[in-house]
């Protein structure tokens, strides 16, 4: 996870301000940790009004300081980025989330492209599965078939 330090640097150097909210509010995902939900992070700083929790989190996906990740059950949460684009692979299960970068993703991305004539934009995966080790606390007859 990148220090206050860098993502204050990823602020200032896209041209925005790092005011006191944003600066306890970088403080409050670093002792969240890994992954925080909206309203985990508002509870976390509770000085900082909730309009500002959102326009931040808002502000932090839009410069690629922050990762949103759907759930299975449609459920939000945030995570610092790991630098470079990167998709998720998320456990159904337990809600573990991982990162993955793939060229066969963009690979086919260009091959839709050129398919359709769309000038692709932006594009956003999340995998869903069940994680190893919740697949070894599954009775057989709960386990996924072989192929999803």
């Amino acid at each position: 996870m990148a220090s206050t330090d860098v993502l204050e640097r990823r602020i200032s150097g896209s041209g925005h301000r790092v005011t006191a909210p944003r600066r306890a509010l970088l403080d409050a995902m670093q002792r969240l940790g890994d992954h925080f939900t909206a309203e985990g992070l508002v509870e976390a700083a509770p000085a900082v009004g909730r309009a500002t929790v959102f326009r931040t989190l808002r502000l932090l996906l839009g410069i690629g300081t922050l990762c949103q990740v759907v759930l299975d059950d449609g459920a939000i949460e945030y995570r610092l980025a790991s630098g470079g684009h990167h998709h998720h692979i998320v456990c159904s299960r337990c809600g573990a989330v991982n990162d993955f970068a793939s060229c066969d993703i963009q690979d086919l991305l260009d091959e839709l492209a050129r398919r359709t004539g769309y000038d692709i934009e932006a594009h956003r995966l999340e995998v869903y599965g069940r994680c190893a080790q919740c697949q070894r606390e599954l009775r057989p007859a709960e386990r996924l078939p072989a192929g999803g």
